[in-house]
């Protein structure tokens, strides 16, 4: 098993944390993973985006030529890398801000309001994972519900542990969505 995914939005969107969340979790599951990020001088409000890949055998490069799986935070990160997604592969798409449609149909196109349903379980900043959620139930293969959880654990440590609660409803929401509407 080896799953390349990009994770693409604008900086302070989260993209590149739950990039981390999925590259945790496949550690904590005895995978073999790599995180790249990329991202422009401005941070905050500018591009932002990582590679993640999750495999059995060792990573030979971080870099990914072709993706199995694209988030799509934004309509500029759909536009620029919608294109990367192998045919048969995976595009989500934040229908929150994008109401753009993709122009793929070679591979699985899912609409998912990542902010919305942020919102409507009281976590506004949780649209990432959200999205990372619809991920999950999307790639069962891939990464378990648990394996996520526990990275996310991980990740915030005792210092952020305040966000894990929001962010597992948040995880729950994506989760749920895909698996009654997609």
């Amino acid at each position: 098993m080896k799953e390349q995914c990009i994770f693409a939005g604008f900086g302070g969107q989260g993209m590149l944390l739950i990039g981390k969340f999925l590259a945790e979790a496949g550690m904590e599951t005895g995978r073999n993973v790599s995180w790249l990020p990329s991202y422009g001088p401005e941070m905050r409000g500018g591009t932002a985006n990582c590679s993640v890949v999750v495999s059995d055998k060792p990573v030979a490069s971080p870099l990914i030529s072709v993706a199995d799986t694209v988030l799509a935070m934004n309509l500029p990160s759909m536009l620029k890398f919608q294109s990367e997604v192998k045919p048969g592969g995976l595009l989500l798409i934040n229908s929150s801000i994008i109401e753009e449609k993709s122009n793929r149909d070679d591979c699985d196109v899912v609409y998912v309001p990542c902010n919305h349903l942020a919102e409507k379980v009281g976590n506004p900043r949780g649209a990432n994972v959200v999205f990372l959620g619809a991920y999950v139930a999307k790639k069962p293969d891939v990464i378990s519900e648990e394996a996520i959880i526990e990275a996310m654990r991980v990740e915030l440590g005792e210092r952020k542990a305040r966000f894990l609660e929001g962010n597992v409803k948040a995880l729950k929401a994506g989760i749920e969505y895909v698996r009654e509407n997609c």
